[in-house]
């Protein structure tokens, strides 16, 4: 979940579109003997219709249809063998991601049969890799995801994060930032348009709806467009954030500001950048967040929200890092198994990696589009702040 992230757990799902779902169609198979034993084999062949025996691995490419329909995006069903990487994919660290979409998806109205594979995966061993793959290769079929309106089958991957940064819950003078909740007045009339950033900084209107200080105003603009964080209080509590509602302006990008000013070269039109520029210029901050007139506010978590699990995605189950992305929801449906190829920031090194697709973001767009969740703390920031790579992706269907 990114910036303009718009998810309906932690913020950044503000306008959700209609996905088109055709029903999923079973053919059955009918067996047939020409042969006078027949009746001797009937029985036999009755007993072999249980669903791991009777589901293939080896279909070929392009011949099944997919139990899914986008309005932007193209299925063609391929073999285990087209995912780059699949079979060196550590699937044990991918499974309890899968099992938290199930826990989701048997809540949810779906016109894709989730059901039958989510209860098989109850028989699998969490620590057998090999029982995993077969799992995956035979009660779902990979089909390759591509725009239906170019046919283009790669795509942009970007990366996000959960910040994690120091803070109080009272104004010090190394804490001086404020993160605000929604604010009370908005919650039976918001005004219609809301002010932009730049007029609720100057107006005082968020005066008493602080909910914690930081320090660096980058740092917290950069938690706005996460939409949610961690807080390490100095008592050692962790103080967890998520998304509370936006002032309705729309998201514009700060990096472009400072690009369409010269500012900053598109190589350091990343988080540590813009940080870096920022340290140079403090008294020209406020100039280039209020760039954005998109504000977002926070509320804190129940206390007893595990510090350890990543923040809730538009699914409403925990993300997980490195297994968790952000999709178009008129693209992908949401919970689903992605195999995603692509490479790791700035290097030409491969990151193929099963994924699940449990958020979403008003600026993920586009057939082939993903942001994957990297984790939380600096290391995550690091490696989302940087990424913007090129990628393909294939989702997995239930047969």
């Amino acid at each position: 979940m990114t910036a303009s992230k718009t998810k309906s757990s932690i913020g950044y799902s503000s306008s959700k579109l209609a996905i088109m779902i055709l029903n999923f169609q079973i053919v059955a198979k009918r067996l047939a003997c020409a042969s006078v034993f027949a009746l001797l084999f009937a029985a036999l062949l009755a007993g072999c219709s249980t669903p791991p025996a009777g589901r293939s691995s080896s279909r070929s490419s392009g011949t099944s249809a997919a139990p899914y329909s986008s309005p932007i995006s193209s299925f063609t069903a391929v073999s285990w063998q087209a995912l780059p990487g699949w079979q060196d994919d550590e699937l044990t660290q991918a499974w309890p991601a899968w099992l938290k979409s199930c826990d989701a998806l048997r809540k949810r109205s779906s016109e894709v049969n989730w059901r039958e594979v989510c209860t098989q995966a109850s028989n699998i061993s969490p620590r057998d890799g090999q029982a995993i793959r077969r799992y995956f290769e035979n009660y779902f079929q990979a089909y390759e995801v591509r725009s239906s309106s170019s046919g283009v089958e790669t795509g942009l991957v970007t990366g996000y994060y959960e910040p994690v940064m120091n803070g109080s819950l009272t104004r010090t003078s190394a804490y001086a930032v404020p993160l605000y909740a929604y604010p009370k007045a908005w919650r039976n009339a918001k005004p219609s348009p809301a002010p932009t950033r730049a007029e609720l900084m100057s107006s005082g209107a968020l005066k008493g709806q602080e909910l914690a200080w930081v320090q660096d105003p980058v740092a917290a603009a950069f938690m706005q467009i996460q939409g949610s964080g961690k807080i390490r209080l100095e008592d050692g509590r962790v103080l967890r954030l998520g998304f509370a509602g936006t002032n309705d302006q729309p998201f514009k990008s700060f990096a472009q500001w400072l690009l369409d000013r010269k500012e900053i070269t598109r190589s350091e039109a990343t988080m540590q950048g813009i940080s870096q520029w920022a340290k140079r210029n403090p008294s020209r901050v406020d100039d280039m967040l209020n760039a954005n007139p998109r504000f977002v506010f926070f509320k804190e978590l129940p206390g007893n929200v595990s510090a350890e699990l990543g923040p809730n995605g538009a699914l409403g189950v925990p993300l997980t890092g490195e297994r968790s992305i952000a999709i178009d929801l008129r693209s992908l449906p949401l919970g689903a198994p992605v195999f995603l190829a692509t490479t790791k920031p700035l290097s030409n090194q491969p990151l193929q990696k099963l994924v699940m697709a449990q958020d979403t973001g008003s600026a993920i767009v586009g057939a082939v589009r993903a942001d994957y969740y990297w984790g939380s703390g600096d290391a995550a920031a690091e490696m989302a702040g940087r990424m913007k790579q090129n990628g393909k992706m294939w989702v997995l269907l239930p047969r």
